[in-house]
């Protein structure tokens, strides 16, 4: 876990490294990168339940 003293020095690290213009972008498109990546998981997620739910009702015909 990262404490509230790492945080700010990660940050200062950050606006060095990029400069405070480019932050903003940086963020929007990280948040946009996790956004896509969590619904391509769900995706996946609901595949394997709708993969399951072949499988039982092959098994309860047979």
């Amino acid at each position: 876990m990262i404490g509230p003293t790492s945080a700010v020095l990660i940050g200062l690290v950050a606006i060095l490294i990029f400069g405070p213009k480019k932050l903003p972008e940086l963020g929007k498109a990280a948040g946009k990168t996790l956004r896509e990546f969590k619904n391509a998981t769900a995706g996946l997620a609901d595949d394997d339940e709708k993969d399951k739910e072949k499988d039982q009702k092959k098994d309860s015909s047979l």
